[in-house]
């Protein structure tokens, strides 16, 4: 993984996502979900270059069942936009890079 891409687990998702500077993007996955595998790349290029805009942070719901079930993920991958600490926009599925770009512009 990307040293762009923060892994964050249930001991660190609420002090990492409150104390961002920047709107951070937490893409909820596990290693069986083929389509998160397919949405990986595609975030480690929206890391790249929205560096300083906004943080691209992953949980797997797996291994990190507290912060899974508080934000009522039922599906994967499920990207939520945080803001101040707070979610802001909830996205569900692998989108193309465009189309997540365009729902992510109005946060960044």
């Amino acid at each position: 993984m990307s040293e762009k891409i923060v892994t964050l687990d249930d001991s660190t998702f609420d002090e990492h996502v409150k104390a961002a500077d920047v709107p951070v993007l937490v893409d909820f996955w596990a290693e069986w979900c083929g389509p998160c595998k397919m949405i990986a790349p595609v975030l480690e290029e929206i890391a790249t270059e929205q560096a300083g805009k906004i943080q691209i942070a992953k949980l797997n719901i797996d291994e990190n069942l507290d912060v899974t079930r508080r934000y009522d993920v039922m599906s994967i991958p499920t990207l939520i936009l945080f803001k101040d600490g707070e979610p802001q926009v909830r996205l569900i599925g692998a989108k193309p890079k465009g189309q997540l770009v365009q729902e992510l512009a109005s946060y960044l």
